[in-house]
């Protein structure tokens, strides 16, 4: 018997008779019954949210930190359904999904903090003769009602990205989860729930992209926060006219190796970034240049540990790499290596499809009009590609339509800081790759991967309003 999961509006569930279900990629079975709220739950979820606002933009720093810690102890007493759920749902390996629950709950952790530090200043405004005993005060207020479009790929810690910083500050939230991955919302709305936080100020609502539209078009939400795909995600802010907006979208995460470093961690870590949660991250690592002097023994080692990934059941301790979220998804990937090879790429590992397993696949003697290239992958594919002048990988990457993050390994400070300087990213990682992200670092890209930054604190931060008030001392 499949469980239905009826969606969460405010403090209240409710079906509807549409449902979708919610089927486990690697073995096809059905996770859940997930109702679909219809536009009139909408308009409900939105004008509770309109009201539970004129609270929540009251509750003092304790009360609102109060809120985050039972959100936190909940995820605590839940992470092991959880970390189950999002293996069922999405098809990461159930390591993977232990890593994500844990993460989650460090990203409400630094929410609960900064909570407690938003923070204003004090500005002499006597600068003039004639404005002698004047002072300014700023303070920064919640923004209104944050509408939060998430993707499947993270269902539980890309949530919180966006719920925790907006819940810390004051704001109310309506989350439109992944299609394919809704279930973990559904037991993270349960949980908050819980927490003490007014009714109506967080709702999730699955529902059809047209009316996730209408929302984004919708005044009474202040702000717009998504993360997904390059195409929509500016389509949607095309529609979002009038509120503020953070993108988080594609990338085309790029490593370099300098000559004389030593390969071990460079080795194990390029692996693990191309192929955890089977490449769908939007900082997997896509392509590696390698110094040329240590490209043949990069080559071979990195080839020799892809081939020893397990690829199986997700919920298996052993599997090393799960499926694709779906089949359309897999044959995506395994066209783009096909159009990869017609035009002369070499394959040096992998490239196979079965139903939504895609195998870990190397590619060699690569081209900029390649897809696997250009665009965003979202699999477990990567490119290996050998360079003679570092100033040339600079350019090359400059080139691309993305510029989430990149990673470099080297021993040359002035190269660590020149490539800061010269590549054109949200983020450089020095000594790591560019799937390096910790939840309280500022993240977001610039050219077609994003606008804004997330990172608790830097989210919190466009999540609200500076107010000044003068004061006339005299």
């Amino acid at each position: 018997m499949n469980i239905e999961y009826p969606f969460a509006l405010g403090h209240h569930w409710k079906s509807s008779s549409q449902k979708v279900e919610i089927k486990n990629p690697y073995n096809q079975k059905v996770v859940g019954l997930v109702s679909q709220a219809q536009e009139g739950d909408i308009e409900e979820a939105i004008e509770k949210a309109v009201q539970a606002f004129e609270i929540t933009k009251h509750l003092s720093s304790f009360e609102r930190s109060e809120i985050l810690k039972k959100i936190i102890q909940g995820l605590e007493h839940h992470s092991k359904e959880l970390s189950e759920t999002i293996s069922q749902e999405m098809g990461k390996t159930i390591r993977e999904s232990q890593r994500e629950t844990s993460r989650a709950i460090n990203t409400f952790t630094l929410a609960m903090e900064e909570s407690k530090r938003l923070l204003g200043e004090v500005i002499p405004l006597d600068h003039l003769a004639t404005t002698k005993s004047r002072l300014a005060l700023t303070k920064r207020f919640p923004l209104g009602p944050i509408l939060a479009i998430s993707p499947f790929n993270y269902p539980l810690n890309l949530v919180a990205h966006k719920v925790a910083p907006a819940l810390a500050c004051g704001n109310t939230v309506i989350l439109k989860p992944p299609p394919q991955a809704p279930i973990t919302s559904l037991k993270l709305a349960k949980i908050i729930m819980e927490s003490g936080l007014p009714d109506g100020a967080f709702s999730v609502l699955p529902c059809k992209n047209e009316l996730a539209e209408k929302m984004v078009q919708d005044s009474r939400f202040k702000m717009l926060t998504f993360t997904g795909s390059a195409r929509v995600g500016w389509h949607l802010k095309a529609l979002a006219t009038k509120k503020k907006v953070i993108l988080e979208l594609g990338g085309l995460a790029v490593t370099i190796i300098d000559e004389g470093v030593s390969l071990d961690k460079p080795i194990e870590r390029c692996v693990y970034g191309a192929f955890s949660s089977a490449g769908q991250i939007c900082i997997s690592v896509q392509t590696i240049y390698i110094h040329e002097k240590e490209f043949e023994n990069f080559k071979n080692r990195f080839l020799k540990s892809a081939s020893q990934l397990h690829l199986g059941d997700p919920l298996d301790e052993k599997t090393d790499m799960g499926p694709m979220i779906d089949e359309a998804s897999a044959k995506r990937v395994e066209s783009w290596i096909e159009e990869a090879k017609q035009k002369g790429a070499t394959l040096l590992c992998g490239g196979k499809r079965k139903n939504n397993f895609v195998e870990p696949t190397v590619l060699t003697n690569v081209t900029p009009d390649m897809k696997v290239c250009q665009e965003e992958i979202f699999g477990p594919v990567v490119n290996l590609i050998p360079f003679q002048n570092i100033e040339d990988v600079y350019r090359t990457i400059n080139q691309l339509p993305y510029g989430l993050q990149a990673g470099i390994f080297t021993h040359n400070i002035q190269t660590v800081f020149q490539a800061y300087d010269r590549i054109e990213v949200g983020s450089l990682i020095h000594n790591d790759i560019p799937t390096f992200r910790v939840d309280h670092m500022p993240y977001g890209g610039v050219k077609e991967s994003g606008y804004g930054r997330e990172g608790i604190k830097y989210a919190m931060e466009q999540m609200t309003e500076s107010r000044m008030l003068a004061l006339n001392l005299s």
